[in-house]
């Protein structure tokens, strides 16, 4: 007999771990290397054992939440494997605790502990995910994309003062700056000894690119330049803030320091810019 407290909180854990089943097996076949489909497969497995062991003692058949596993293939399919599966095993924080309080009832809530464990382990061998090995250029053109065009967009807002002229400056300025960033990334990776210098590149005008058409979006949907202008600080925070929480899961890295040094900097060169149009404009007396 076990208590109803730990009974509550053995079929929380039943249907955690075949969720997890679920979603190590959604994810297990959208993945193009078969070994690491292989491998995730196999602690996808594993994890429904462990929900057919709690079954055991609460004699319930519970069903898998498929609204979070749904959640989570999409992840894996939008950001990769790695963030997915990462972003979920952060989510099990609380899991010693539990198995902790379980086994003074369930003595084999242990073994089950140590099973996660070694998962967690062999998901950290395991995750070695391609786009992870070109953050570095991803880094690289998302803050140049950042720094250079908010700079240029804040002070082209107050010296043209008009949205469409604004955008047009805007995208001739970041599509003529994603050609020279790649050609440098190439160039750079090939000095470095990079096997691979085109999908480096490929990555930094990627990051690039999106980032220049986010930016100059608000300029092209609106009128007023003063609205554009909140809109793109807006924007440049918000592609910060979902690009260093992506890195931050992914790498294992700090995310607080890291997102408030991009903005520093970014904001900082808005309203260094913005200034200087300012300045400009009054200083040649030019009316657009």
């Amino acid at each position: 007999m076990i208590s109803d407290k730990i009974k509550n909180d053995i079929l929380k854990m039943q249907e955690g771990e075949l969720t997890e089943y679920h979603i190590y097996t959604a994810i297990a076949k959208g993945m193009k290397n078969d070994k690491n489909a292989q491998i995730i497969a196999q602690i996808g497995s594993e994890e429904r054992a462990h929900a057919k062991l709690w079954q055991k003692y609460t004699h319930v058949e519970v069903k898998p939440k498929m609204g979070k596993v749904r959640w989570y293939a999409f992840l894996s399919k939008v950001f990769g494997f790695t963030f997915a599966i990462k972003l979920m095993e952060n989510g099990e924080g609380d899991a010693s605790i539990a198995y902790h309080e379980i086994a003074k009832e369930i003595p084999e809530a242990t073994k089950i502990a140590e099973d996660e464990d070694k998962h967690e382990k062999a998901l950290i061998d395991l995750l070695d995910e391609e786009r992870l090995q070109y953050v570095g250029s991803m880094v690289l053109g998302l803050n140049d994309a950042l720094v250079e065009l908010t700079g240029t967009l804040a002070g082209l807002s107050f010296a043209l003062q008009n949205t469409k002229l604004i955008a047009l400056s805007g995208l001739i300025t970041g599509i003529s700056a994603t050609l020279s960033m790649m050609s440098s990334e190439y160039l750079s990776a090939r000095s470095d000894g990079n096997p691979h210098p085109f999908k480096s590149a490929s990555y930094t005008g990627i990051m690039y690119i999106v980032a220049v058409v986010l930016m100059t979006l608000p300029y092209l949907l609106l009128d007023d330049y003063r609205i554009a202008l909140a809109c793109l600080l807006i924007t440049v925070v918000l592609i910060i803030l979902v690009f260093t929480y992506y890195v931050s899961v992914a790498k294992d890295l700090p995310f607080k320091k890291r997102f408030l040094e991009m903005v520093s900097i970014s904001m900082s060169v808005a309203l260094v810019a913005f200034i200087i149009g300012i300045i400009v404009k009054q200083f040649l007396g030019i009316e657009v």
